[in-house]
């Protein structure tokens, strides 16, 4: 009797640990593909027909080099009144014809382009705007050498936007930002993007050692107040839930005059456009227009 209940017993022993280290190896491998999903994003290319000539805007195909070697793909049109907007598009997206005829139909020269690891352009790993800031200073380079250009200024769509002011920052030649939906730090970001606390953890992990550097390294509020005194636009849907409540808000009290906040009621992420088009062509043609003159 006692033999038998004890065979029993280590049988149920043996099958809870197989079951628990099953679940423990196969919870680490969904949260290695969750981490390696955001460095390593799924290549988006529009179809070929999707460029700025189907709305009517002119365009030329050019390559852009990067300060660490890496070519990307991009359109530009030249400017009708000596300004150059860069448009930076957000994580696992891609260069935009829509919102590179929006500028473009102002008079404004235009450079969009894929960011590495993204449609057409070199490079595999993504690094959520870090080292997409020198993809956003590849683009200036290029527009300062165009002798159509006197001034620069920049608008970047959530990572796109975090990489924009991370250059401006650094670089004095991007005299205007508007950042749409950017988010304030990293590691604020990775509690949006794992809702699970207890696997944030390991998605760091991995995704850190795949990028070759800490999340700590990143964070835009920390270095946006280095672009005044020239003007920053930061806007943000209030039902936003990709990246966290307030992030606009608090990029904003961390930012040095001239700066502007919009948030609007209703408008998920990068989603103010979409909702009031209108009024946001109004008013960020307008910042622009001043900004730049």
């Amino acid at each position: 009797m006692g033999d038998g209940w004890r065979y029993w017993r280590n049988l149920l022993l043996f099958g809870l640990c197989t079951l628990t280290m099953g679940l423990a190896v196969g919870i680490g491998r969904l949260v290695h593909q969750r981490a390696m999903s955001y460095v390593h994003p799924p290549r988006w290319v529009r179809p070929a027909e999707e460029t700025p000539t189907y709305l009517g805007v002119p365009y030329q195909d050019v390559t852009l080099l990067t300060a660490d070697g890496l070519k990307l793909a991009a359109w530009y049109t030249p400017p009708e009144n000596k300004v150059v907007i860069l448009v930076a598009h957000g994580h696992s997206g891609g260069r935009s014809a829509e919102m590179h005829a929006f500028f473009a139909r102002h008079g404004y020269g235009v450079l969009s382009w894929d960011f590495r690891a993204h449609g057409k352009s070199e490079g595999e790993l993504c690094t959520l705007g870090y080292h997409e800031a020198l993809d956003v200073e590849a683009a200036l380079d290029f527009a300062l050498t165009q002798a159509e250009v006197a001034h620069v200024g920049a608008w970047g769509a959530s990572m796109g936007a975090a990489a924009t002011l991370r250059a401006a920052a650094r670089r004095p030649e991007i005299k205007a930002v508007v950042a749409d939906s950017a988010f304030p730090t990293l590691e604020g970001e990775l509690d949006i993007m794992v809702r699970v606390a207890i696997l944030r953890p390991l998605v760091r992990f991995f995704a850190e050692r795949e990028a070759g550097l800490s999340m700590h390294q990143f964070r835009p509020v920390d270095e946006i107040e280095r672009i005044s005194p020239r003007p920053v636009f930061i806007i943000q849907g209030a039902a936003d839930s990709t990246i966290p409540a307030g992030s606009a808000q608090q990029l904003y009290d961390a930012a040095g005059e001239p700066r502007t906040l919009w948030v609007e009621p209703g408008a998920g992420h990068v989603g103010t456009r979409s909702l009031r088009p209108d009024e946001y062509e109004q008013r960020v043609i307008a910042f622009f227009d001043t900004a730049t003159p």
